[in-house]
This record gives structure tokens, C-alpha cells and sequence, in this order.
């Protein structure tokens, strides 16, 4: 390699600030033969002369439009290779990439939007789906109140992947749930008895649908629907004192399960 001043090319240094890159990849470049440099000063430091540099500017584009090292060594070294159908390869390849970057990109919206929202249904469709009861402040008012739990997280993330047609289908499961309820209160199904407790369980499976629901969670849960007005107002507009019914049958499968509901927590 021959002996040259500065004035005969860049140092690595200097071709690294102008091109962007850093001093170990022009390193590894040079070490697998992509780009040597073909000076060096006397003192022994690397120089790239202006063929050099152009052909690092080469590497540069090709490297920037997601083409290989090995691939940019062909189109650069062979003389047979194939440049424009290699470009037009790499083109079909970015274009696939850029409308998964899209369907990304939409599905972050949805996910914002759900954390920001809870329901990404309009109006007219929760009133549809939910029934004419339903407040759509709801939602906003859970969000305020919830926005910062686990629970609300998990409960956003779900409704992100939910179309309208999911919703319906798990609106049916707890009125389904809820007919069940009366109907059982109504036969006189006490608390404790393995009816009850099949309903318990299904009350859990079908709150599964918003974040996963623990015992103790359901405790908390049971004991809120009999305090709050507005739970109570719904739960009793089933049935006449269902609220506290099912407030009982969740305690008795508490106690089943080892679990205190005076001291559960929302846990």
C-alpha cells in the first residue's frame, strides 16, 4: 500500500463525519474487503481516495434502500450482475414493507385510541349493541376513574382488535348471563350450592372478556354492584334484589375458596 500525505484522500475519520457513518463500520468494511482504502501516510493511518469515497457513496444508497452487504458487493464487483433487476427486487420488497408499516401504523391509532377511550364503537352503535339504557359517557367515565390500572390497560388492548360484531356477541353473553341470574334467584338457588357456584364461575368467565377477573377481584366486584346505584339500579332491573343475591353467591364461593370476602382485596 503506498505512502501518500492527507492532501491524496480522507482519513477514516474524515470520511466517516462525511458520510454518516461510524469509524468501526468503515473498519468492518475494510476487514471484508466491501471498501479498502488504498493509501496510508506515513505514519501508517488509512486514506481513501476520491474513487474510494465514490464507491462508499454507492454503499451508502444501496445499504439505505435495504440491500445486503453481499448483495451490494455483486452489483458494485460483477460485471454481469443484474443491477436494475436487483433494484427493481428491492423496490417490490420496500413497497411490501412500507403497507405493513401502514397496517402498523393504523393499528397504533386503534390501540391509542381504545387506551384513550375504552370503546371504538360510535354512538349509534353502542346504542344499538348495548340497548337504549346504555350511557355512552360510560366509557369516559371508566376511563377516568380506571385509566391508570392493569385492568384498564388489558381492557383496552382487546377492545382495539374488537370489530362491532365481537361486541354483539359478548353483549349476548351477559345478558344471557344476567337471564341466568334472575332465573336462578327466582328458582331459589341459595348461595353455597353448586348452582350458584356454576353461575359464579360463569360470571367470571364472561367478565373475562374485558381483563382477566381473580376471586378476590370478584369479591370487590360483587360488593360494588350491590353499593353502587347505578349497578344496583341495573342488576335490579333483572330481578328485584339481585344485586345483593349475587352478591351473596360470589361471598359463599369466596369462602369455598379459602378467601375472607370481609378482607378481599382487588387483587
Amino acid at each position: 500500500m503506498p505512502d501518500a500525505t492527507s492532501a491524496d484522500g480522507l482519513t477514516v475519520g474524515q470520511v466517516a463525519t462525511r458520510l454518516s457513518l461510524t469509524v468501526r463500520t468503515l473498519h468492518h468494511w475494510d476487514e471484508i474487503g466491501l471498501a479498502r482504502p488504498s493509501l496510508r501516510t506515513p505514519a501508517g493511518y488509512r486514506l481513501y481516495t476520491a474513487d474510494e469515497l465514490e464507491r462508499l457513496q454507492r454503499i451508502v444508497v444501496y445499504r439505505e434502500i435495504g440491500l445486503g452487504l453481499d448483495r451490494i458487493r455483486a452489483v458494485l464487483d460483477d460485471p454481469a450482475a443484474d443491477v436494475p433487476g436487483a433494484l427493481r427486487a428491492q423496490r417490490t420488497q420496500v413497497a411490501e414493507r412500507i403497507e405493513r408499516l401502514k397496517r402498523l401504523g393504523a393499528g397504533l391509532d386503534r390501540m391509542i385510541d381504545a387506551h384513550e377511550h375504552g370503546l371504538l364503537l360510535t354512538i349509534e352503535q353502542q346504542a344499538t349493541i348495548f340497548g337504549p339504557n346504555w350511557d355512552p359517557d360510560w366509557p369516559a367515565q371508566a376511563h377516568k376513574r380506571y385509566g391508570d390500572t392493569p385492568q384498564w390497560q388489558q381492557y383496552a388492548e382487546r377492545s382495539a382488535s374488537r370489530s362491532p360484531e365481537d361486541w354483539q356477541a359478548i353483549a349476548e353473553s351477559v345478558a344471557g348471563l344476567d337471564r341466568a341470574l334472575g332465573d336462578a334467584m327466582d328458582a331459589g338457588v341459595t348461595p353455597g350450592s353448586p348452582e350458584a357456584n356454576q353461575l359464579v364461575e360463569r360470571h367470571r368467565e364472561v367478565f373475562a372478556s374485558y381483563f382477566p377477573l381473580t376471586r378476590q377481584m370478584q369479591v370487590c366486584l360483587g360488593r360494588r354492584y350491590e353499593a353502587d346505584p347505578g349497578f344496583t339500579a341495573h342488576y335490579d332491573g333483572v330481578r328485584p334484589g339481585l344485586a345483593t343475591w349475587f352478591r351473596q353467591i360470589v361471598d359463599a364461593s369466596a369462602r369455598i375458596h379459602g378467601i375472607d370476602p370481609d378482607t378481599a382485596t382487588w387483587e
